[in-house]
């Protein structure tokens, strides 16, 4: 185990943040109090009213792109299930996710299988399930989707930029544009059928200028193939719509990007293309305020040490496996101070922060991060060092 913390955890403030100023947010503070009453801490709140709001925010800017919910991103059954009711679709990477949201109620053709490299069983399971779409991007997969699921409906995921991404998902996935027409004729010689192209931009990115040169990659793509006699009728967009994590973060913009997105489609494919997206973070994320307790302190360094009941290794994990940064909040009020915040568990590589700045606290006060529905719970371990992750309430 690491016994200093990690670079990632303890550095500045990115670029791009205000100062803060104290927000209105005795609604949120109120539910905080008698929640976190009723069921102790640590807390996940999951808000319902803010799923269906980031779900209607979603379909009125991009009116022409269906949402696949990437369940991923937090596969909470009871979110699952407001996204079903919402005529959401549900973007899975393997056999467990898929059975999952089938048992939830969600209808196979509402499902896409968007993991390029799935195991044999995986691909079976589909078979079984009737999930009749899933991506690819390369021909090895072809040869076992072809095997274990003739004739499915394949999409070609392909390498586009990632620049100005949290986190880039092009170096794992991804077929070079120049390879892109001869895996969408391999696909169809080898009995599949090719019915478009997917893309991923990366994950939290800020850059639409991604998205649009992705679409016009596409639209070649479409181009070529249609020349030589493939019809594609899908574009699948993938995620990394971006959401801000402070109060006041600046540069993130949602309905302006997606107004770009919209016009670029508009301008680039036909009427009846089919698109479809992969939101994760952006459905998820703002639903979630997790709510934790200082449970010691110490001074050291200079500085107040305040350890909390939830970390890196429970509901933090986002901090680690997404290169999330939080704001940390209080319900104390009073001046401010330099402070450093650490998880509960045994390892030093279990801190949260060196430099926030917070009231002076005391054991059993209350510390609160929003904006953390997403890519926490679901990556947390279950029992390292026998703390276990915060337990939800959906609300």
């Amino acid at each position: 185990m690491p016994t200093q913390p990690i670079e990632l955890l303890t550095e500045k403030k990115p670029s791009g943040f205000k100062k803060s100023e104290p927000a209105d947010s005795s609604g949120v503070e109120n539910l905080i109090r008698v929640l976190s009453k009723k069921h102790g801490t640590p807390l996940m709140v999951i808000r319902k009213s803010v799923l269906v709001k980031q779900y209607r925010r979603f379909r009125k800017a991009l009116p022409q792109v269906a949402p696949f919910y990437a369940i991923k991103a937090n596969p909470h059954p009871k979110i699952i299930k407001t996204f079903i009711r919402l005529g959401s679709g549900f973007d899975v990477a393997s056999a467990e996710e898929m059975r999952l949201v089938l048992a939830l109620g969600a209808r196979p053709e509402k499902i896409i299988f968007a993991n390029t490299i799935k195991s044999m069983e995986d691909i079976i399971a589909a078979r079984k399930c009737r999930v009749s779409m899933m991506t690819y991007d390369n021909e090895p997969e072809l040869y076992k989707i072809s095997e274990h699921y003739p004739g499915v409906g394949v999409l070609l995921r392909v390498k586009v930029d990632n620049h100005r991404s949290v986190v880039n998902l092009s170096l794992k996935f991804g077929v070079d544009r120049d390879m892109a027409f001869p895996m969408l004729r391999k696909a169809r010689t080898l009995g599949l059928v090719p019915l478009g192209i997917s893309f991923h931009v990366g994950s939290q990115s800020r850059n639409v200028e991604n998205y649009l040169q992705a679409l016009e990659i596409t639209r070649h793509i479409f181009k070529q193939a249609k020349e030589n006699g493939i019809d594609l009728n899908i574009v699948d967009i993938g995620g990394g719509f971006p959401i801000p994590h402070f109060d006041r973060e600046v540069g993130v913009n949602f309905e302006r990007m997606a107004f770009q997105i919209h016009q670029q489609i508009g301008r680039l494919f036909d009427k009846k293309i089919r698109f479809i997206a992969e939101p994760g973070r952006f459905f998820a994320g703002p639903a979630g305020i997790l709510v934790t307790q200082v449970v010691g302190r110490a001074f050291r360094n200079n500085k107040n040490y305040y350890y909390l009941n939830d970390g890196v290794y429970q509901d933090f994990s986002g901090m680690v496996f997404d290169h999330c940064k939080y704001e940390f909040k209080t319900l104390r009020r009073g001046q401010k101070f330099l402070s450093a915040l650490a998880g509960p568990t045994c390892d030093s590589f279990d801190t949260l922060s060196l430099d926030a700045e917070i009231p002076e606290l005391y054991v059993n006060d209350i510390v609160y991060v929003k904006n953390i529905g997403a890519y926490s719970s679901a990556s947390a371990v279950s029992n390292f060092n026998g703390f276990h992750p915060a337990k939800i309430v959906f609300v």
